[in-house]
C-alpha cells in the first residue's frame, strides 16, 4: 500500500473542491480508488500479519499512520474507509477511530482525556453502561464524577471547579431526551480549557454536527443508525485536532480496535443513513402525533414536540429527529408490562436504530436531578414498517388495558 500520498482523512475522493452536501458525502466519502481498485464498495481486508518486502519497508512503516499497512489493529483500506467518511460528515473534526462497540468508544474517549485526581462533568441523563463505567473503572483509577442538570446550558461555568477536565454530553438524554444546549456548554467549558465529550447517537452527524457546535470528541454507537441493520457491534469517536493525538495514541495502548467485518457492513449501512433516517423521523413523528392524543398516555418526551424539554434546542441546532423516544403511560408497572408484551410489531429488546420497531419498559436512574416522570415509561424505536400497522398494534395494546 505504501505511504500516504495526500491526508486520509476528511477528504474524500478530491474532485471536488468544494465542500459537498451530506446526502453526496454519504456517498461518495471513503471511496478512495486505492482502497475500491475501481469496485464500488472497498472490500473487506481481514489482516493480523502484514508483510514487507525488507527490513528498511518494515521501518518505514513505523510509527504506524492511518493509511499505511503496518500491523491489523492499525487498520486495514476497510477500517480506513469508513473512518474518513466518518470525519468527512463533521466539518472541522480531524480524524476518527473505531472500536469494538458504542460503549467501548465511550471508555476510549474518556480515558484518553482523564487521568487520577481530575473531576469529570457528567450529564445526569446518560446511558447506563457509561454511569458504570464512571461509577466503576473510572472511580478506581481516581476520578470523581459529578453529575449535572441536562438543562444546564451556559450555568455549567458554574459547576467548574479546579479539578474539572471534561464535560460529557448526551442529547437527546438516554430515556427521557431532554435536549441539552451544546453550543453553550462547550463555550463554557472551552474558556475553562475543558475538553467537551457528545454521545451523538441519537441523531448522528447527519442531524447534528458535534464537533461544529464545539464538541472535541463526537461519540457514535454506529451499531445503530449507522449500521441500519440490527446485525453489528460497532462504535467511533470523531476527534478535532487538538485531542486527535491524545485519542489515538490511547486507543493504540489499550489495543482498541475493529472487526473489519463490522467495518464493512457499517460502510454499507452508511450509504442510505439519509433515506432511512428521514424515513425513522417521518414514522416516529406520525406514531407520535398519534399517541400523543391517546387518554392512556400520560405524556410524549419527543424532542421535536414543544413540550420536551429542551425542545428549543432542537428546533436551532438539529436537522432532523429520528425514530427513538419515550411516552408516559397512564398506569402503573403491570399495565405497562401488559401493553408490552401483547404488542405483535414492537419487538421486547435492546438497542435500537436498526429497521425494526422495538419497545422497552424504561426507567431512568439519576443522580443529580429528579426521574420522576408521574408514571411509568415506555421507549419505542420506531423503524421502516408501515405507521399505520404500528399505529394499530399501540392502539389494539392500549385497549387492552
Amino acid at each position: 500500500m505504501g505511504r500516504r500520498s495526500r491526508d486520509a482523512e476528511g477528504a474524500g475522493r478530491g474532485r471536488v473542491s468544494r465542500r459537498r452536501k451530506p446526502e453526496t458525502q454519504l456517498v461518495e466519502a471513503g471511496r478512495r480508488r486505492e482502497w475500491t481498485q475501481g469496485i464500488v464498495n472497498p472490500a473487506v481486508w481481514r489482516a493480523s500479519t502484514i508483510l514487507f518486502d525488507s527490513v528498511a519497508d518494515m521501518a518505514a512503516a513505523n510509527p504506524p499512520e492511518q493509511g499505511t499497512l503496518h500491523y491489523g489493529r492499525n487498520g486495514t483500506p476497510t477500517i480506513w474507509a469508513l473512518c474518513e467518511a466518518l470525519t468527512e460528515l463533521e466539518p472541522g473534526a480531524a480524524m476518527t477511530r473505531l472500536y469494538p462497540s458504542g460503549s467501548g468508544a465511550v471508555a476510549g474517549a474518556l480515558l484518553a482525556v482523564l487521568e487520577a485526581g481530575d473531576e469529570l462533568l457528567m450529564v445526569d441523563t446518560v446511558y447506563g453502561p457509561t454511569r458504570a463505567l464512571c461509577e466503576s473503572v473510572l472511580k478506581r483509577f481516581g476520578v470523581t464524577t459529578r453529575y449535572y442538570d441536562p438543562l444546564v446550558g451556559s450555568g455549567i461555568a458554574e459547576l467548574i471547579g479546579d479539578k474539572t477536565r471534561a464535560v460529557f454530553m448526551e442529547s437527546p438524554g438516554t430515556h427521557s431526551f431532554e435536549v441539552q444546549d451544546v453550543p453553550a456548554i462547550c463555550a463554557a467549558a472551552k474558556a475553562r480549557g475543558l475538553v467537551t465529550l457528545l454521545d451523538n447517537t441519537w441523531a448522528t452527524p447527519l442531524f447534528f454536527k458535534g464537533a461544529a457546535a464545539g464538541v472535541d470528541l463526537s461519540i457514535l454507537a454506529c451499531t445503530k443508525y449507522i449500521g441500519g441493520h440490527a446485525d453489528l457491534m460497532l462504535g467511533s469517536v470523531t476527534a478535532t485536532q487538538a485531542v486527535a493525538d491524545r485519542l489515538e495514541k490511547t486507543r493504540r495502548v489499550l489495543g482498541q480496535t475493529a472487526a473489519p467485518d463490522d467495518a464493512w457492513l457499517a460502510l454499507r449501512g452508511l450509504r442510505t443513513l439519509d433515506v432511512r433516517l428521514r424515513r425513522h423521523q417521518e414514522n416516529g413523528l406520525k406514531v407520535a402525533h398519534w399517541l400523543k392524543g391517546q387518554p392512556r398516555v400520560a405524556r410524549l418526551l419527543h424532542p421535536a414536540f414543544p413540550d420536551c424539554p429542551g425542545h428549543e434546542f432542537w428546533q436551532r441546532d438539529f436537522a432532523g429527529a429520528t425514530g427513538l423516544f419515550s411516552f408516559v403511560l397512564d398506569g402503573d408497572d403491570a399495565a405497562r408490562t401488559r401493553l408490552i408484551d401483547g404488542l405483535e410489531l414492537f419487538g421486547i429488546g435492546y438497542s435500537w436504530g436498526g429497521y425494526e420497531s422495538l419497545v422497552v419498559p424504561a426507567d431512568p436512574v439519576r443522580t443529580a436531578t429528579k426521574a420522576d416522570h408521574g408514571g411509568p415509561l415506555v421507549r419505542l424505536h420506531v423503524g421502516l414498517e408501515d405507521p399505520d400497522d404500528l399505529i394499530a398494534d399501540l392502539e389494539a395494546g392500549l385497549a387492552r388495558l
